[in-house]
């Protein structure tokens, strides 16, 4: 570890960290590649001192009258979008996945192959390459670094929404989309009990488990359910290909705490109550929003905040989530948050039971490690 940096978003000083140490072996059979159902059932590993096997349906045996869970009510859009790009007679094939949004005519996007892309080319995102139709939705390239391009398209605002939602697919994880192709289960299955707000590329995916039984349990113990929104990124599906944490470059995600919510955990926080993350999505808008004295602020902005191992947290008391990739920002921010031995020993204990990771998969319920 040795020196210190400063991690743009987290307001802390934290070590460097070598990357291969949040490495581990997964056996590719244990990648979900389709949800638990009913969603409640999907299995539920307590990390504290001790691990202990149960499902996401006994939530409520763990949680206490006072306590919040925080919810991410960000809806995914069919952000995945399959184009084409002319030069002449010859015709190229551009798969798309929307990003971030920077206005209300353009998005930031992930490109295959990038290289076919020029500054001021156009692409058709249509059925057909060789007709343009009347609804055919075209965008121009603005910017192109490294794969990853700024388009401005033909429409704005609501009209443009209408064209995505009329063209796109939903943007599956690369890690099930190169098993299988998205279905028509998939425009369900994607989605959280609690999606309202349009924007996410990607499932804030620990709500996925959520029935509403299980909210019908869980309000019955005293327990107040409170919602904020991260509109997830696909950038939390990059790999970190540094070797070192402090190297590695968030892409930012816009969030929303309101003044009533922020209210609410406070003085949830101040008669003694605990604050349940409902995903690591939560959790990294929480943690935005919460000043270094504890008190939760309203928060509308984007956040690149970069959790991991050193960081002091704020908000969060526990923590559900699912299983996440080797190497990747999340399973340091699960470390961050519960240790990395700790969370090295209940990941090998998930591997070794069969439990199943990513997106799709099963859950874990942390408790934050004392300092």
């Amino acid at each position: 570890m040795g020196a210190f940096v400063c991690v743009a978003g987290a307001k802390e000083i934290l070590p460097l960290m070598r990357v291969d140490l949040f490495d581990f072996d997964l056996p590719e059979d244990r990648i979900a590649l389709s949800p638990a159902n009913p969603r409640d059932t999907a299995r539920m590993l307590l990390v504290g001192d001790s691990l202990h096997d149960r499902q996401v349906r006994d939530l409520p045996d763990f949680l206490r009258a006072g306590d919040v869970l925080v919810v991410n009510n960000t809806r995914v859009i069919p952000a995945r979008l399959d184009g084409f790009r002319r030069r002449g007679e010859a015709i190229a094939h551009i798969e798309t996945t929307l990003h971030k949004r920077i206005s209300g005519d353009s998005w930031r996007a992930f490109v295959k192959p990038a290289k076919k892309l020029k500054i001021g080319e156009r692409v058709q995102f249509g059925a057909d390459a060789s007709v343009c139709y009347a609804d055919d939705l075209f965008a121009e390239v603005l910017e192109n670094v490294e794969g990853e391009v700024l388009f401005r398209f033909c429409y704005s605002g609501v009209v443009l929404d209408e064209a995505i939602e009329r063209l796109g697919h939903m943007p599956l994880p690369p890690y099930i989309a190169a098993k299988r192709a998205p279905g028509e289960t998939d425009n369900r299955d994607y989605q959280t009990l609690f999606a309202q707000n349009p924007g996410a590329v990607a499932a804030p995916t620990a709500g996925l488990h959520f029935t509403p039984d299980l909210v019908a349990r869980i309000e019955a113990k005293g327990v107040s359910i409170q919602q904020v929104t991260l509109h997830v990124g696909a950038g939390t599906f990059l790999p970190v290909k540094v070797e070192d944490t402090a190297q590695h470059k968030m892409h930012s995600e816009y969030g929303v705490v309101t003044q009533d919510v922020a209210a609410a955990l406070n003085a949830a926080r101040a008669s003694g109550g605990r604050i349940i993350a409902v995903g690591t999505t939560s959790m990294r808008i929480l943690e935005s929003a919460t000043t270094p004295a504890g008190d939760v602020q309203p928060f509308a902005d984007d956040t690149a905040i970069f959790i991991t191992p050193g960081y002091q947290f704020r908000a969060v008391d526990v923590l559900l989530t699912n299983f996440h990739l080797p190497k990747s920002t999340l399973f340091m921010l699960v470390s961050a948050f519960a240790g990395l031995d700790r969370m090295k020993a209940a990941y090998s204990h998930a591997i070794s039971s069969n439990y199943r990771f990513y997106s799709y998969g099963d859950a874990c319920l942390l408790y934050r490690a004392k300092p």
